[in-house]
């Protein structure tokens, strides 16, 4: 049975960004991901055959956890991933095209914002979550002040810089989903230290 949004947050509110891996990794490092107690999984389409390792991570760990693609562009994409197996489409921004297309293939979709008018006009496209982007410039101030016109049924992701010492500032402000990125994945990395760093990081926001 393949999660939802809502139910991967709830088991563990951290989405595994592993941009630039490859697909002869991909499984190592969810298995990594899944024994810390990751449940959802990105593979941004700029790295290395994507659609392949969303596909080998879709078979091989789709019914413990949400798989999509991040850096998702264009309808195209949404296709292309939504073929392979993966459920959850996430973007660098805001495109109404791209979120009707995600919809329309029955996927869950997190835009990328960064205002409160780009967050209106992406949940008013059909947005599942916000993902707050670059989150180095969206501080938890910010998000605080975002999360009081929102509507409180959509989460907001943080994503950019961030790390087991500023997710506490940022749940206080009303996140509720971090994406985690180089921190926790770059290309090379074994997954051994994938699971070290991931356990860290799930120790930090879980009780």
């Amino acid at each position: 049975m393949t999660l939802s949004l809502a139910d991967a947050f709830a088991a563990c509110p951290l989405i595994a960004i592993l941009r630039g891996i490859t697909p002869a990794e991909i499984i190592p490092v969810c298995d990594a991901l899944l024994d810390a107690g990751f449940r959802t999984i990105e593979v941004p389409l700029n790295s290395p055959q994507a659609v392949e390792s969303i596909g080998l991570a879709a078979r091989h760990a789709g019914d413990q956890a949400l798989i999509g693609a991040g850096t998702v562009l264009s309808p195209t994409n949404v296709i292309e991933v939504a073929a392979a197996g993966g459920r959850l489409i996430v973007m660098p921004h805001f495109d109404a095209e791209v979120v009707r297309a995600a919809k329309t293939a029955v996927l869950e979709v997190a835009p990328g914002v960064a205002t409160p008018s780009e967050a209106f006009a992406a949940i008013r496209a059909g947005a599942d979550a916000l993902k707050l982007f670059p989150a180095e410039m969206i501080s938890p101030a910010v998000v605080k002040s975002m999360r009081a016109v929102l509507p409180p049924s959509v989460p907001l992701i943080p994503v950019g810089g961030i790390s087991a010492a500023n997710i506490p500032a940022y749940r206080a402000a009303g996140a509720v989903a971090f994406g985690i990125g180089s921190s926790l994945y770059a290309p090379g990395r074994s997954p051994a230290e994938v699971a070290r760093e991931a356990r860290a990081l799930v120790a930090a926001v879980l009780p």
